[in-house]
This record gives C-alpha cells, sequence and structure tokens, in this order.
C-alpha cells in the first residue's frame, strides 16, 4: 500500500469544506472517501486504487445513519450499515426488496460494517480490473483496451456493455432502488442536489473509467425511495454459484402492483449480468394491462434482455436473466400481503 494523508472530518459541513480546500490546492490529485471501507481498502492493497488523500467519512454516521418513514417516503441515510437496514421491521414490512437485497449481499461482518452510499458505489470484480499485472484494462487505464472480451469473461456483463468494457456492476442494493424509483441527495463543494438513482451510474460507451455522474468531491448524504402502490409487493431474486458470500450471476429486483390478476404496474431491475443496474422498461411496459401467467412473464423476459450481447463464455447469462426474472415475477405476484 503506498502512502497517503488522512483526515476524519467531524460533519458533513466539515467535510465538504476540507474537499473544498484539498481540490483548490491541487485539482488534478487523488482523492477518496473512506465509508466502510470494504472495497476501496482491498483495492488499495492490490494497488489498483492509489489515492493521495483519504478523507474518513465514518463520523458522519450519527449525523447520517438514520433509516426513517414518514408515510410517504423511506429516507435512508448514506451512512446507515447494511445490516442496520436489512434488520428494520418497516423496510422489512413495507420495502421487502430493498431488506432482501442487503441481506443477500456479502457476509455477515461485512454488511456490519459496509455503508448504504459506499456499497452502491463499489466498483467492479473484474479480475482484470483488480489486477495490475494486466495491462488492457480501460477502467484502470483509460484507453489501454478491455482484456476481458478475448478473456474469460464468464461472469462478466450481456447488457449495457461496449466495446471497451464488459465488466459487470456488482451491488445488489442497486437494483432494489432502481426497481422503487429512488433518488438521491448529494452533497459537494458546490451544495447540495438531488437526482434519480438510475442516472447515478454511467454506462461504459467510450469512457469506462468514468463510472458515476458524481462531480469531484461529492459525497451521497440520503436515499429517498417514494412509497408507492408497488413497494409492498416486492423481492429479490439473486442466483450464484454459490448460496453463501458470492456475488450474482443473474439476479431480479421486481415490484408489482396487481389489481386481482392483472398488473396494474410493473417496476423490474436485473443485477449480475449488467456494466450497470439496469432498469428493464421494455419488459414493464410487457406486463401492464396483462395477467401475470407464466406465458407473460416470459415474453417479458425476452424484451427485458433484447439488447444482450454476449462473449465467447458469458451467453448463458441470457437464458438463467430470463429465468430468474419469471421466477422472481411469479414469486412477486403469489405474495400474499398483510392489511
Amino acid at each position: 500500500m503506498r502512502p497517503f494523508g488522512y483526515s476524519r472530518p467531524s460533519s458533513v459541513s466539515n467535510a465538504i469544506l476540507e474537499v473544498r480546500e484539498f481540490l483548490a490546492a491541487d485539482p488534478q490529485s487523488s482523492l477518496s472517501f473512506l465509508a466502510g471501507g470494504t472495497t476501496l481498502l482491498d483495492l488499495m492493497k492490490l494497488d489498483v486504487v492509489r489515492p493521495e488523500r483519504i478523507i474518513d467519512l465514518n463520523a458522519l454516521r450519527d449525523e447520517l445513519g438514520y433509516t426513517r418513514s414518514d408515510g410517504s417516503a423511506l429516507r435512508l441515510g448514506a451512512f446507515a450499515r447494511m445490516a442496520d437496514v436489512a434488520a428494520d421491521a418497516e423496510v422489512i414490512a413495507n420495502y421487502p426488496v430493498i431488506a432482501q437485497s442487503l441481506s443477500l449481499a456479502a457476509s455477515a461482518q461485512l454488511r456490519n460494517m459496509a455503508s448504504l452510499g459506499g456499497n452502491v458505489l463499489q466498483r467492479t470484480r473484474c479480475p482484470y480490473f483488480r489486477d495490475p499485472s494486466w495491462s488492457a484494462c480501460n477502467k484502470r487505464v483509460p484507453g489501454s483496451g478491455c482484456a476481458a472480451v478475448q478473456g474469460a469473461n464468464r461472469a462478466h456483463a450481456v447488457l449495457g456493455t461496449s466495446d471497451h468494457c464488459i465488466a459487470t456492476y456488482p451491488g445488489d442494493f442497486a437494483q432494489a432502488l432502481v426497481a422503487l424509483d429512488a433518488s438521491i441527495v448529494i452533497a459537494g463543494p458546490r451544495g447540495n442536489r438531488t437526482i434519480p438513482f438510475d442516472s447515478l451510474h454511467r454506462r461504459p460507451d467510450g469512457n469506462p473509467h468514468l463510472e458515476t455522474s458524481l462531480q469531484p468531491g461529492e459525497i451521497i448524504a440520503e436515499f429517498i425511495v417514494p412509497a408507492r402502490s408497488w413497494m409492498r409487493r416486492s423481492l429479490y431474486l439473486k442466483i450464484r454459484d454459490r448460496q453463501s458470500y458470492e456475488f450474482a450471476v443473474a439476479a431480479a429486483a421486481v415490484a408489482l402492483d396487481l389489481d386481482g390478476g392483472m398488473v396494474r404496474d410493473a417496476r423490474i431491475a436485473l443485477g449480475g449480468v449488467a456494466a450497470v443496474p439496469w432498469r428493464a422498461r421494455e419488459a414493464e411496459d410487457a406486463l401492464r394491462g396483462q395477467p401475470l401467467t407464466e406465458a407473460v412473464a416470459r415474453t417479458a423476459a425476452r424484451l427485458a434482455f433484447a439488447e444482450a450481447r454476449p462473449q465467447s463464455h458469458n451467453a448463458y447469462k441470457i437464458e438463467l436473466g430470463q429465468s430468474t426474472l419469471v421466477r422472481a415475477l411469479l414469486q412477486a405476484s403469489s405474495m400474499e400481503l398483510r392489511p
């Protein structure tokens, strides 16, 4: 691990002040934030990330570690721990897809440490990105190429990729946020702003190293999940090579509003198969106004993967992803909701 500067501000305002001063002194210097540390420290040890300055934000948990619900929305502080939110009775009862996506992630020890904000910003597990001995990785070295395209790519994405990068977004919680139309509050040197969550992550296109729409020095402060008719009939289905401490090879976050057996509205997000948390809008459109039969679910699943671009080793993800979505939709439709 390389030398770096370190500070631990006591509040959001103090953190933003430090960021502003640091960037003013040298806009090209590399700055990283430390939240739970479950991703950053690994990448620093691997020599993939080399920050010159680390600002430790763990003291912000007192200010931004909350879980609140007022009937109109669920508000989650970005420094709430994954385990605490997954165990929250309000979240389990009224936003089950969030509780499930958090409880199925990582290990119990990591969930006790990891923050919500840090979780949605975790970096890909692509081995070519995480191993600097591979010179061709556009995420790590812009313009160097993508070794995964011609390499071992069984775990890589089939949706939202480009010729420049086929890495998979690895998280779970982000899919739940996409499915529930969440937004995020961002704090930064230029003030606060609120954006839809599904605009946070950027597709690789020609600049895979630019992974989010965050500006230099910005911090995720809060997640806002609106209370909607589909939030309670929601679930997260995660398929992986083993049942414990493993990333998804395919996953689906679904939320349904049903009138009898008919779909009034639907929200679908896919994980494990895409370069970013993936909203399957065409599949949602195919469900509205239809009875949720297996045949209708399969039609929606085919539409969800219409843009898929498989590589040499990961074409299986298309069929697996479709089956995962069908299973998730049918399970959600059969949920018994308490009054």
